[in-house]
C-alpha cells in the first residue's frame, strides 16, 4: 500500500502539473471503487480551474473552489500524469483531463476512492478523525507520551493508530522502532517520556528520509511520472528476516502484531 512517503510524492511531482489549470473533460471508464465514483463526477469538474493540490494523511486533495476533490490510493493505485489520447489500459478507471495531458487513476484491485466534498474538507467524515500529520510541531514526544497512557497495545499498533497520528504505516513503523532501539511488542503504556520523545525523532527522520529518497517500491508504488521510489535501499528490518541485521549481524526476525507483518532485531530491539 502507498503509505506517506509515497502519497507526498505524488503530490509533489503533479503539484506544479495541476495547480492553476482548467480542467477540461473527466472520463470515468469504471465507477466501482471503494465507493462509487460520484456520476455528478464530470459535471462538477469541467470548466473548473484546480486552487491547490494537497495531502492530508494518504489522502490527496485537489481543491477546485466549490468542491474538493478526495483521492485514496488504496492498496496498490497510482495518480499518474500521461498524455491526453493515450489509450487507457486494464485497471485504468478515470481520467483527469487539461489542455496538456491527463491525470490517469489507475487501481488493479479497486480499493482507492475518488469523492466529491464540500469546503472545509477537513470536516469529512474520512478526514475529521484524523491525528496529527507527523512531521508537523504537533507530533511532538510529549503527545505521544500523552496518548501512551494506559494502553497495553504494542507500541507498533499505537503507532499506525490514525487517531494518534496519521501516515507511519507498516514500513515505516517497523524502520523507526528499530532505529529507536525499541521491541515492536513493547506496551504503549510502558513508555517513558523520554523513549516518546526518540521515538518521534526517529519516526520523522525516517519519514523525511524517505520523501526524499521518494518513497519505498516494494511492489506496485510509482510516482506521479511512473518512476519508482528508492528508500528500499534504505531499510534495516522490513522485509529482511532471515537476513543479518545490519549492525549487530543478528538475524532479523519476523512476527504479526495487529495482523500486520512485523521486523525486528532481537538484539537491536529490547523490550526493556
Amino acid at each position: 500500500m502507498p503509505e506517506l512517503p509515497e502519497v507526498e510524492t505524488v503530490c509533489a511531482g503533479l503539484h506544479d502539473l495541476v495547480v492553476g489549470q482548467q480542467i477540461v473533460d473527466v472520463r470515468v471508464y469504471e465507477s466501482r471503487l471503494r465507493y462509487p465514483v460520484p456520476m455528478e463526477l464530470a459535471d462538477v469538474l469541467s470548466g473548473e480551474t484546480v486552487v491547490s493540490l494537497r495531502r492530508r494523511a494518504k489522502y490527496l486533495l485537489m481543491d477546485i473552489g466549490p468542491q474538493v476533490v478526495i483521492l485514496h490510493l488504496g492498496m496498490s493505485g497510482s495518480l499518474r500524469w500521461v498524455s491526453d489520447g493515450q489509450t487507457p489500459q486494464k485497471h485504468d478507471h478515470v481520467d483527469i483531463v487539461f489542455s496538456g495531458g491527463c491525470l490517469r487513476f489507475h487501481d488493479p484491485r479497486r480499493f482507492g476512492l475518488i469523492v466529491l466534498a464540500p469546503p472545509p474538507v477537513e470536516q469529512h467524515r474520512l478526514l475529521a478523525h484524523l491525528g496529527p500529520e507527523p512531521l508537523s510541531d504537533d507530533f511532538d514526544g510529549q503527545w505521544l507520551f500523552e496518548k501512551s497512557r494506559g494502553r497495553r497495545i504494542a507500541i507498533k499498533s499505537l503507532l499506525m493508530e490514525n487517531r494518534v497520528v496519521v501516515g507511519v504505516g507498516n514500513i515505516y513503523a517497523n524502520e523507526s522502532l528499530f532505529l529507536s532501539g525499541m521491541a515492536p511488542k513493547k506496551t504503549s503504556g510502558e513508555l517513558t517520556d523520554q523513549q516518546c520523545v526518540i521515538l518521534v525523532d526517529k519516526i520523522k527522520k525516517v519519514l523525511a528520509e524517505a520523501i526524499k529518497a521518494g518513497g519505498t517500491t516494494l511492489q506496485d508504488f510509482v510516482n506521479g511520472h511512473g518512476q519508482p521510489g528508492y528508500f528500499q535501499q534504505k531499510l534495516y528490518v522490513y522485509g529482511r528476516d532471515e537476513q543479518p541485521c545490519l549492525i549487530c549481524g543478528t538475524m532479523i526476525e519476523r512476527c504479526r502484531i495487529g495482523q500486520r507483518s512485523t521486523f525486528y532485531c532481537p538484539e537491536c530491539q529490547k523490550l526493556e
